[in-house]
């Protein structure tokens, strides 16, 4: 599903990555661990097209990602990926169901097609109830799985998880790692999830170790 091959990124003299090998499976739940300031989040996105490596490559299945344009990344990443952050980044104005249809829209998916689409993927989420609300209007589990919902509405190949249990309860924190299990099984969709989370590492296919920019462990 992605190979990214001798990855190193650096800001001016400091080298965050130095020279990362990393292959993931189609289906596979990947957590990558280390120390703060090790460049797990960094490895992120570049392997997100958030961010691009200061040498090596990044393929998605045999697509070379590494030359696309910056306009090239976007419609990929918007097709291809999905994110969730530690913050949601939902956008406060909008309701939920709002929220989630906006990738659909950039897509170019019809209103019709986008809000069907969303409001099955929120009532899956247990949110049905939950499809008129404001952000403001929503708990942290809530709010953290509409931003999953919206990283699944253009049915990407790959969710791509930076810290998305940091801001919750032990039980909401459990609700989501067991949801990212729930929606591999069913969708056969591959996780890399970058976290601090030790449960969460622990339950996942694969742990990958950063330390001080290289990877210590893959197993």
């Amino acid at each position: 599903m992605i190979i990214a091959e001798q990855i190193t990124k650096s800001f001016g003299a400091l080298n965050v990555l130095k020279g990362v090998d990393l292959n993931i499976k189609q289906g596979e739940i990947v957590s990558i661990v280390g120390a703060s300031g090790a460049g797990k989040t960094t490895l992120l996105q570049i392997l997100g097209t958030l961010d691009k490596p200061s040498s090596g490559r990044v393929y998605y299945g045999n697509t070379d990602i590494s030359h696309f344009s910056e306009r090239e990344l976007s419609a990929f990443r918007n097709v291809n990926i999905g994110f969730v952050f530690q913050f949601h980044h939902l956008l406060p104005e909008f309701t939920a169901l709002e929220n989630v249809c906006i990738p659909a829209y950039i897509a170019k998916k019809s209103k019709t097609e986008a809000q069907n689409r969303a409001k099955e993927l929120l009532e899956m989420l247990n949110l049905g109830d939950r499809l008129d609300h404001k952000p403001s209007e929503l708990s942290g589990g809530e709010k953290q799985r509409v931003a999953v919902a919206r990283a699944l509405i253009n049915d990407p190949l790959v969710i791509l998880a930076d810290e998305p249990s940091g801001n919750l309860d032990t039980k909401t924190r459990q609700e989501l790692h067991e949801l990212f299990f729930s929606l591999r099984d069913k969708f056969n969709q591959t996780f890399v999830i970058v976290t601090h989370d030790l449960e969460l590492a622990e339950m996942s296919d694969r742990q990958v170790v950063i330390s001080d920019g290289m990877i210590e462990k893959n197993a």
